[in-house]
């Protein structure tokens, strides 16, 4: 059966004061890949070494997660501080919560 498993995600930096917003359909192996690539400089997220979770948000269908990263990525850096503050206050790192999802 067809895993449908979409997630709208946000990274940090270690100091917090970067945001990277993505899209993946396997958010585990999309935070492995950004790990590994930090220090590359072969993209943002490794320029900025942004590999820490600090919000995320499940769809099923593509489309709609799709839509929702377009969505915030439109918005000001304060509306973005709001979301990630509306469900994560301490901004606490989630990577390790997701282990077993």
């Amino acid at each position: 059966m067809w895993n449908h498993n979409y997630h709208v995600y946000i990274l940090t930096n270690r100091d917090k004061n970067v945001l990277y917003i993505g899209v993946t359909n396997d958010i585990d192996v999309r935070l492995q890949q950004h790990r590994e690539n930090v220090g590359t400089n072969n993209s943002f997220t490794s320029k900025y070494h942004c590999y820490y979770l600090v919000h995320y948000e499940h769809f099923t269908h593509i489309e709609h997660a799709i839509e929702r990263e377009k969505e915030i990525k439109k918005w000001r850096r304060e509306k973005k501080i709001e979301l990630v503050n509306s469900t994560n206050p301490d901004w606490k790192f989630l990577n390790k919560d997701l282990s077993a999802y």
